[in-house]
């Protein structure tokens, strides 16, 4: 039986709620406070030392973005997707069938990226995003023989190699390029199928994050968080940029393999006969999905090299389900992925390493790492939102009883809300790599959905005014600054 919307305004809600909810409510409207400080923090003192001595290599810290207020094709439809989400999305999120519920959030959140996308027009917000010479389009002709551009990939990585590839092309593994490549083989080349993909493709990954909260948490929690993984503002860098398609691959093999540790099992009958005796088995369907979720990991791990710290996550779903049958077939699938990339001449430790020195040979080597370690931070409060900040709160208040729980002598696994809780810890572990310095706002992306997921844990009757506050800083994101992705 779904859970019922409730019909109590948010004030009678605040009124009837006791000393430690409402102290809690407190606590959540503090720490969104605190993430706009940060915010504005970041951009004052970044500008400062932007004009200073251009050691940011950004525009609008802690932004890779410019000042630019505008209105486009797609602001009504931004407006009205925002309005209906906001009217209808929390209702039919508790009362939808299962699998509808998903096809809607996909396509509610498709709906909203499309929007915001279009708010630079056609052309400028989704046609030639992928076309700049910094991007992969420019040299989908070099790989007409991808024999020979494979195995010379990593010849072209740095800044003086010859024909040295453009920055996101050197800056990741092959997979990414050959998807733009395999699109253009069967007939969706240019900038505007790109830009169809990416969109399509990445916003799926709100439907990803919904199966692993239901399988590893609860449908409840699930529910809650569908209408906030719908008005994402990371849906600004989602549309259009490639690092939304690889959250979306990254996302579907967690929920892979979610669904993977969590089949219940059955019972195998005993040699010699049946009975209600004898060993266990995985259900059917959890070796397929482990093995799919395997390779959608190699896969993540070849479109993005920061994407190998996905593997945190893919930790926590074992631990959380106490079940390390699918580690065999999840290991295969990832193998047989990195062997057939070995295989046709390219080296992911060579990529890596060239990619480092090539990296800090550019602007990562004079951009400040005192400033990006906690500017980087603000950057995540832009792309998940004053609701997310809220709910991360949520996430750190319970942390110390549910890691505790964890341990398997502790009794009991921890609850719903527990398990959601140690799934965002392990997405917000990404900022201690030092892996990037700058532009998170879109290279976070795949840790994002999984932080959005922590607005499950706010008070229901508060969900609309959160909504509302996610939906605002997207809108202003996206109408006063031109992104650049």
């Amino acid at each position: 039986m779904t859970p019922r919307p409730t019909s109590e305004a948010p004030a009678a809600a605040a009124r009837r709620a006791g000393p430690e909810d409402r102290a809690a409510r407190r606590a959540d409207l503090l720490a969104a406070a605190a993430g706009l400080l940060l915010v504005v923090a970041a951009a004052a003192i970044g500008t400062v030392i932007e004009r200073a001595n251009g050691s940011l290599h950004v525009n609008w810290p802690p932004l890779y973005a410019s000042w630019f207020p505008h209105l486009g094709p797609g602001t009504p439809a931004a407006l009205a997707v925002a309005a209906l989400v906001l009217g209808y999305g929390p209702p039919l999120a508790a009362r939808l069938p299962w699998r509808a519920l998903l096809l809607a959030c996909w396509a509610a959140a498709m709906a909203w990226t499309w929007s915001l996308a279009l708010v630079d027009g056609w052309q400028t917000g989704i046609a030639r995003r992928l076309t700049t010479e910094y991007e992969y389009l420019t040299v989908i002709r070099r790989f007409d023989d991808l024999g020979p551009a494979l195995r010379g990939f990593t010849g072209h990585i740095l800044n003086n190699a010859p024909d040295h590839w453009p920055a996101h092309v050197a800056g990741h593994p092959p997979a990414a390029v050959l998807t733009f490549v395999g699109l253009d083989r069967i007939g969706l080349g240019g900038g505007a199928w790109a830009g169809v993909w990416c969109i399509t493709v990445g916003t799926s990954a709100a439907a990803a994050v919904l199966v692993a909260l239901r399988a590893l948490a609860d449908e409840r929690l699930a529910r809650r968080a569908a209408p906030f993984l719908v008005l994402a503002p990371a849906a600004v860098w989602v549309g259009t940029s490639a690092d939304g398609y690889f959250a979306a691959v990254a996302a579907w093999s967690l929920a892979l393999l979610a669904l993977a540790a969590t089949r219940r099992a059955r019972p195998r009958p005993p040699l010699g006969g049946g009975g209600p005796g004898g060993s266990r088995r995985s259900a059917p369907g959890a070796a397929a999905a482990a093995l799919a979720s395997g390779l959608l990991l190699g896969l993540t791990c070849y479109l993005s090299y920061g994407l190998t710290l996905i593997v945190l996550l893919a930790v926590a779903v074992l631990l959380l389900a106490r079940n390390a049958r699918p580690l065999p077939l999840l290991v295969a699938g990832a193998a047989t992925v990195a062997v057939a990339f070995t295989l046709a001449g390219f080296d992911w430790w060579e990529g890596y390493r060239l990619l480092v020195e090539r990296y800090y040979h550019g602007a990562a080597g004079v951009r400040p790492y005192a400033y990006w370690v906690w500017g980087n931070l603000a950057c995540a409060v832009l792309i998940t939102g004053p609701a997310t900040v809220a709910g991360v709160r949520r996430v750190l208040a319970a942390a110390p009883a549910a890691l505790r729980r964890l341990r398997p002598s502790a009794g009991p696994p921890p609850d719903p809300a527990g398990r959601l809780t140690v799934l965002v810890l392990a997405a917000l572990l990404a900022d201690l790599s030092g892996m990037s310095k700058a532009e998170t706002e879109r290279i976070w992306l795949p840790f994002a959905w999984w932080l959005l997921a922590a607005c499950a844990l706010l008070p229901r009757a508060l969900h609309r005014p959160w909504l509302a506050a996610q939906a605002v800083l997207a809108l202003l994101l996206n109408h006063l600054l031109y992104t650049g992705w």
